[in-house]
């Protein structure tokens, strides 16, 4: 278990080396939205897990939550890869350059990768369900009244949210509208099909009748 900072409305906020350097990285090469946000989802998720009762390790949960969304950076957007991988694979490496055990480094990778995939984190470890489940509160608003106007509050205040909800489709939008095709099958094909003209979404059905196969 890692030392803690005074909690946040009741969740411990990692007091650690690595924990300080993953916040300076996601200040150094993020805007104010992305870090208040990954900020909130890590409390909302501390919140949800200990209702859950679920017993989690916070400095990996903060990890997970501080780099789930670089991806979304410019600098990732002609990857051709799905934003989520691009912010997995940014969170690996910085976790292998600090030396975190292999089991720990894949809570985390497989964290981020499977944020934006619904109805799967749920059954995993528990940062893999909570970083999900924190996601889900901040954006969504799933589970809004599983946490009380108290600790909400308190968390907002810390981490405003001024017109996050157009905010943040801004950012998924600019995030992977040079990557169009990474959409097929997951949540972000709705963004586009909202903001990208011209977008047309792939279909499933289209891709199993139009494959190579003879019959």
């Amino acid at each position: 278990m890692t030392s803690s900072t005074m909690p946040l409305a009741g969740v411990p906020v990692p007091d650690t080396s690595l924990a300080a350097q993953a916040t300076e990285l996601v200040c150094d090469v993020t805007d104010d939205l992305i870090y208040h946000h990954s900020r909130r989802v890590y409390c909302f998720a501390g919140l949800q897990g200990r209702r859950r009762g679920l017993s989690f390790d916070p400095e990996l949960l903060y990890v997970a939550a501080m780099f789930h969304d670089l991806g979304l950076d410019e600098r990732f957007r002609r990857s051709g890869r799905r934003f989520e991988v691009d912010s997995a694979d940014e969170a690996r490496r910085f976790l292998h350059g600090h030396g975190m055990p292999e089991d720990s480094v894949r809570r985390v990778w497989t964290a981020i990768a499977l944020h934006t995939t619904a109805g799967i984190p749920e059954f995993m470890e528990p940062e893999v369900a909570l970083l999900t489940a924190g996601v889900e509160y901040d954006v969504l608003g799933i589970g809004y009244h599983d946490i009380s106007d108290a600790d909400r509050d308190a968390i907002t205040r810390l981490h405003p949210r001024p017109d996050f909800k157009r905010r943040i489709l801004r950012a998924f939008t600019d995030g992977i509208a040079p990557r169009p095709d990474t959409t097929f099958g997951n949540v972000k094909a709705d963004v586009l099909a909202h903001y990208l003209p011209g977008f047309r979404r792939r279909d499933f059905v289209d891709a199993i009748l139009d494959s190579p196969w003879p019959e």
